[in-house]
């Protein structure tokens, strides 16, 4: 018989009564029932009910083991009765009576149970990461992750690409997120750079003739943490291609991540391919953001030359100095109590807003204060706009065209939870195409790339050197599912002089150009085929299928809100040793030495 285990404890069933059997695991809850002790143990795979009585010598060494000790049990396999049968457990229908018990590990007294389903703060699950992950949710996202990035793998390979590995130490990029430095002990004064994505590197494997690269790769980027990006590190499905135009991107990755929802979506519908294309500029328009939720069935409308000239002077005030009006519908808004638009308006003030604009129509008469100084005529005139019902609400956002679409935005997605409008039970795709090229920097008073300045203009070099630079568009896209942006991705630029003029128009010399991106830009100028990709994460994908709101749940072992690891007890200072090897000398900020 095996030292630990002859079986798992997910594996024993009906057919294995009156075998001898051995199983290893955790002490994952015990009963005491008197003259019986109950005992469930855990692993990986399951859990088996184990039970001993009063006269078995085995007895008091269970009684006395503490809750999450590892325990290997020998005992025979009975079959329950059927009044205590559980169908809850693929084990259920037997029990390991035990004849030999032995502690492998004993257990302190836990800082956190691991039985149940009780929250606990932050610091303590962090810090405790490897009990937390003992719990059965947690360990279930952890599986659902690797089975996810299985299947990634198989269906790109089935697809031609082949995985393909890039630095971990690499050269400091001065453009995109701060990077994450690693001093050089051969060579004084220099640095590494952990890379912020394989960018360089894999339009670097296309330039070098290999067609289909991917890989399931470690980023790293100094940023602050938020509900959707782990702080410090995150993997994302890196691929690029050779010879491809936008479409074939979106050809290669659309089954891909279409393949891996289905499979993962436990009855969940998935936007069937091909995913809608939204233009940026519409999908600001129509949805106040360029990462819309499209489970959300409210669309905005711009309606600025309805208050154009009059009726509620301060929209039309707003209006003469370049501002826009959009509205917000509200389905059924307006049967509510108008606690509910009141609700909304000082929701818009807490924001940082002026507030929100509303009419709320009931029983087919518009109410509120801009309807009534609007007018009759022009009211009807947004009603049949809008498409708004006889007891429908309406919301106005008024202000420069950027901050209204963002608050329209906002308040889309604000009334569609208050109302119960999103539907669930579904992953909507959709990409986002056709960003601008340019945008004018109102802080800098210049022009500056808006989205990814390595992309390939719409137009090429005719389009740089004859069209207004805030006209140009790239092609640039994103994809997003149910509001969650998983990537960016381009066309890249493979041409040496429309990298030149693309850079020169944003205020790059030429010598600025070589100095910043010589490797890249050398390489270019020895042969580069038309390439692009994308790079959705890997963790926002496991976030949306395991239905986690937090992306620490689906990350084995992540860092903090401050970007600290508790458990290892990471950054920590190290020994004046290491920093003399190093050249390196610690100078710290007043703030730090209080």
């Amino acid at each position: 018989m095996h030292s630990y285990r002859t079986h798992n404890c997910s594996e024993l069933r009906e057919t294995h009564v009156g075998q001898t059997v051995r199983l290893s695991g955790w002490v994952h809850r015990k009963r005491d029932h008197g003259n019986l002790l109950f005992v469930d143990l855990r692993d990986h795979y399951g859990i088996t009910q184990c039970v001993t009585d009063v006269d078995s010598k085995a007895f008091q060494a269970v009684e006395a083991v503490r809750a999450e000790s590892v325990i290997c049990v020998t005992g025979t396999v009975v079959a329950r009765t059927e009044d205590t049968v559980n169908e809850n457990l693929p084990t259920g229908r037997v029990e390991l009576k035990i004849e030999d018990f032995e502690v492998l590990s004993a257990a302190q007294e836990l800082p956190m149970p691991v039985f149940g389903d009780h929250d606990y703060p932050e610091d303590m699950r962090l810090r405790y990461r490897f009990l937390d992950l003992r719990r059965h949710k947690l360990h279930q996202n952890m599986v659902l992750r690797s089975e996810i990035i299985a299947s990634i793998r198989r269906r790109m390979t089935e697809q031609g690409f082949r995985e393909y590995q890039t630095p971990i130490l690499t050269a400091s990029s001065p453009e995109g997120a701060r990077d994450f430095l690693v001093p050089s002990r051969l060579h004084p004064g220099k640095f590494y750079a952990l890379p912020q994505a394989p960018q360089q590197f894999k339009q670097l494997i296309m330039i070098a003739g290999f067609d289909r690269y991917f890989q399931i790769a470690p980023c790293f980027r100094d940023e602050d943490a938020r509900a959707d990006r782990s702080p410090g590190e995150f993997y994302q499905l890196d691929m690029e291609m050779s010879f491809v135009t936008q479409d074939d991107v979106f050809a290669a990755i659309e089954p891909v991540l279409a393949g891996v929802f289905e499979e993962f979506a436990q009855g969940r519908k998935v936007t069937p391919t091909p995913f809608p294309r939204i233009p940026y500029r519409e999908a600001m328009l129509k949805y106040g953001t360029d990462k819309p939720d499209l489970r959300n069935p409210i669309e905005i409308q711009d309606v600025t030359e309805i208050f154009r000239g009059g009726g509620f002077g301060l929209f039309a005030k707003l209006i003469e100095g370049g501002a826009v009006v959009r509205a917000i519908p509200a389905p059924g808004a307006g049967a509510l109590a108008r606690s509910f638009f009141d609700k909304m308006n000082d929701w818009a003030r807490s924001a940082g807003y002026a507030g929100l604009g509303y009419i709320n129509i009931k029983d087919g008469v518009p109410g509120g204060p801009i309807a009534k100084n609007l007018g009759e005529e022009k009211t009807d005139l947004l009603r049949t706009q809008l498409g708004l019902g006889d007891n429908d609400g309406v919301f106005f956002a008024a202000g420069r065209p950027g901050d209204a679409a963002r608050l329209a935005g906002m308040a889309r997605t604000k009334v569609a939870e208050e109302l119960n409008l999103i539907e669930t039970g579904q992953f909507a795709f959709c990409w986002i195409v056709d960003f601008p090229m340019y945008e004018y920097d109102e802080v800098q008073k210049k022009i500056d790339f808006s989205h990814n300045p390595f992309s390939m203009p719409q137009g090429g070099l005719e389009a740089l050197e004859t069209q207004d630079p805030l006209d140009v568009l790239g092609y640039q896209y994103d994809i997003v599912c149910n509001g969650v942006e998983l990537s960016s991705g381009a066309i890249r630029n493979h041409r040496p002089e429309v990298m030149y003029k693309a850079f020169e128009i944003a205020g790059y010399s030429r010598q600025d150009v070589e100095t910043r991106f010589g490797g890249m830009l050398n390489a270019l100028k020895y042969g580069a085929p038309p390439h692009g990709g994308i790079a959705p994460g890997i963790d926002r994908i496991v976030m949306l299928l395991a239905d986690e709101p937090n992306i620490r749940e689906v990350i084995m072992f992540p860092m903090n809100q401050q970007a600290q690891d508790l458990m290892m007890g990471a950054p920590s200072e190290v020994h004046p040793k290491q920093l003399r090897e190093l050249h390196i000398r610690v100078v710290l900020p007043e703030s730090a030495k209080a």
